[in-house]
């Protein structure tokens, strides 16, 4: 089942301590974000990537996109302030064919190809559909530095990306919120909102989002067991 996929790349990624926006940071010998669109490029059911960048990245993108031979880049579409304005231009960038539009992290490089094969199979099915794990952690609701509630973690998930939509569905849900002037997290809250019901494909726990140093250590050792196993 054939998709295009809109990746914001546009971050400052303050939190990562760089200095520069963490998709370009090398991570075992290429930057971040192409190991994530190694991903998308080898997967003969993608159909085209669109990259939200800022205006004054896109030229390093570009020589990027050459120097690994990524191929499946239709467009690129200027990066918002906002995540959420930087896939709403993508989204606007889309060819005329897209239908089923997955939105990813540039920063999530371990996405596997079966959790996005179960997202496009969802959201051709149901309209809309998220990666998402069961939280494993205790949650605990506080008030000035005091537990007030347990929350239990049976009914709780922890969303990753990407996250897939009939392209009109997200549209719809993408205009509504910018006519009410409503910034959400994620593209699913700003569906939801629209009274659309979101499915839950469960994803696993190596797509991580690399947002801090530390997460650069988590990424190695990712990396490590991946190739242990096709040895």
């Amino acid at each position: 089942m054939k998709y295009f996929v809109v990746i914001p790349a546009a971050g400052k990624g303050k939190r990562m301590k760089a200095g520069l926006n963490k998709l370009l940071l090398e991570l075992e010998g290429k930057p971040v974000i192409i190991h994530t669109l190694e991903v998308f490029e080898s997967d003969p059911c993608c159909k085209g990537i669109v990259l939200s960048v800022h205006p004054d990245e896109q030229s390093e993108f570009e020589q990027l996109l050459l120097t690994y031979n990524i191929k499946k880049v239709c467009a690129f579409a200027m990066g918002g302030q906002e995540r959420q304005h930087s896939v709403y231009s993508g989204l606007k960038v889309l060819p005329p064919e897209s239908d089923i539009v997955l939105v990813h992290d540039g920063a999530r490089p371990f996405i596997t190809r079966g959790t996005i094969e179960m997202l496009v199979k969802s959201a051709h099915d149901s309209g809309a559909a998220i990666a998402a794990v069961p939280v494993k952690d205790t949650i605990k609701k506080a008030a000035s530095g005091t537990v007030s509630k347990t929350i239990d973690r049976a009914s709780l998930w922890s969303v990753q990306t990407p996250q897939a939509f009939k392209k009109s569905v997200l549209l719809h849900a993408q205009q509504k919120a910018e006519e009410e002037q409503f910034l959400g997290t994620d593209e699913s809250s700003l569906v939801e909102r629209t009274g659309y019901r979101v499915q839950i494909v469960e994803s696993d726990y190596d797509n991580i989002k690399l947002t801090t140093p530390e997460d650069m250590y988590f990424a190695r050792a990712i990396i490590a067991k991946r190739m242990e196993r096709q040895v």
